[in-house]
């Protein structure tokens, strides 16, 4: 069989290629639930890491309960933000209705140290609940080792 110059160049390029990528969230302020799970989905699917460096707030926190927990580190600068969910405000007249199904449904989702948090601090409400502090968040994912 002979081999071309082509094909020794794919295969270098796969080759290089790295098996896996990292997923940074700096600046996540949410969105669509349904557009998370999908994302997460695929990433877990995939054994890939995520590195919340910043903001990761509302949808963003679904990353919790999909991704496995032993895949997921956060740096000295992560924020990590949860309320009830609540309707497209483009259906609603622009007026934010709660959704006690979609509520039920992040809740479903979220590992029990995350449940725990989110109890001790007076449950899911309209207004945003934020873990900044480090020693606190660490108590629920683990810190990115020193490299990040």
């Amino acid at each position: 069989m002979r081999i071309t110059s082509v094909s020794l160049l794919l295969l270098s390029v796969l080759a290089a290629a790295p098996a896996w990528a990292d997923l940074h969230i700096t600046r996540d302020h949410g969105g669509y639930v349904e557009e998370y799970k999908t994302k997460y989905a695929r990433i877990r699917d995939r054994h890939e890491r995520v590195i919340i460096d910043g903001i990761c707030n509302s949808a963003c926190t679904l990353v919790f309960g999909i991704v496995p927990m032993n895949k997921i580190c956060v740096t000295p600068r992560a924020s990590i933000g949860f309320h009830q969910a609540y309707y497209d405000k483009a259906f609603t007249f622009g007026i934010k209705v709660t959704s006690a199904a979609g509520t039920s449904d992040l809740m479903s989702y979220y590992p029990e140290t995350v449940k725990e948090w989110i109890r001790r601090n007076g449950g899911l409400t309209t207004e945003m609940k934020k873990i900044k502090n480090g020693v606190e968040l660490w108590k629920i994912v683990d810190p990115c080792p020193e490299e990040f």
